[in-house]
């Protein structure tokens, strides 16, 4: 049978600036390896594992080079001398093979717990702003994205953009499995429920109960935030799409009915809203995929928030296909 070992759970993980930071509280030095270039393979450029003497998270290939580009980390950790690596066509390393074709090209770079880049980027990180990574395989900064895009001569030019929010508005059992599903795939979940129930949910995500008006903004959403509103109910849903429709949130939708759409959208216009704005709600929540139990409708609407949040392969934020609701 199989060991444990074999099978890459840590290569779940894909944004690793947790374990960055983790591993930098613990005061020990990490190795940063980033893809580069990709021609072919599973993953894109700006990939990324952050290796340890003992451990390593996320992953570049389909399990085909992670070993060896830990065993070249660790050898950076130890010396300091970052190394960059070919693997594919063009690569003088014979005996590992890329079942996909192409060729990848890794840099490594020994990481400090103290460097001041890694504390730049935590704190973009915590403040939820968008962050560039710019590293020779020796020096490196940190900077913020709105500051530009001073990035000569750098070898390594990674975008950190914040981590995906999801704000679910409800408690039965499809706003849980909404919630569920989007904690699954990484995201920072929280469940809004004015009127749920006292104990927490089951599933390990932020829950608030305070009123809708309070909590909508704490905090407010951004455009790294996703709204999906599940209450069944025409009032509590006003309540929370009103203010999600008038912030930079980048997806915000509904469930129900078509049958209620018209009513929904005269009390929209009645609040103020104008048709722009309207015309960002999903309505009804989620692709047309058929759904119809409350794990099919997650599925669709994660789908969906990743269809429009998803401007390109670093989670640049804004609508990438029609929305549901005409103009």
């Amino acid at each position: 049978m199989a060991e444990d070992s074999a099978w890459l759970m840590s290569g779940l993980e894909d944004d690793v600036r947790p374990r960055m930071f983790e591993v930098a509280d613990r005061g020990e030095a990490f190795a940063l390896a980033t893809i580069v270039k990709a021609d072919g393979g599973p993953r894109p450029v700006g990939a990324q594992m952050v290796v340890t003497a003992r451990e390593s998270w996320g992953f570049l290939s389909g399990g085909c080079i992670e070993d060896d580009v830990a065993l070249n980390a660790r050898e950076v950790i130890d010396d300091g001398q970052p190394r960059t690596i070919v693997y594919g066509t063009g690569s003088p390393l014979i005996d590992i093979r890329l079942p996909c074709g192409g060729s990848i090209e890794v840099i490594i770079e020994r990481v400090s717990p103290t460097d001041a880049a890694l504390a730049d980027l935590r704190s973009l990180t915590t403040a939820r702003r968008p962050a560039v990574w710019i590293s020779d395989g020796r020096l490196r900064k940190c900077i913020a994205q709105e500051h530009g895009d001073d990035t000569a001569p750098a070898l390594i030019v990674r975008h950190y953009f914040p981590c995906q929010r999801l704000v679910v508005i409800g408690f039965d059992p499809f706003a849980l499995a909404i919630a569920g599903l989007g904690q699954t795939v990484g995201w920072d979940v929280s469940i809004l429920a004015p009127f749920g129930p006292q104990a927490h949910p089951p599933i390990g995500v932020s829950y608030d109960r305070r009123t809708l008006a309070e909590a909508m903004n704490d905090p407010a959403p951004d455009r790294w935030t996703a709204v999906a509103v599940a209450t069944h109910d025409l009032e509590q849903d006003q309540s929370a799409l009103i203010p999600a429709l008038q912030s930079p949130a980048g997806y915000v939708g509904v469930l129900g009915s078509r049958r209620k759409l018209d009513q929904r959208l005269a009390g929209l216009r009645s609040a103020g809203l104008d048709q722009p704005a309207i015309a960002r709600l999903s309505a009804p929540i989620g692709l047309n995929i058929g759904a119809s139990s409350p794990w099919e409708v997650a599925l669709s609407v994660v789908a969906e928030i990743v269809d429009a949040c998803r401007g390109d392969t670093h989670r640049v934020v804004g609508p990438s296909r029609k929305p549901h609701v005409a103009a």
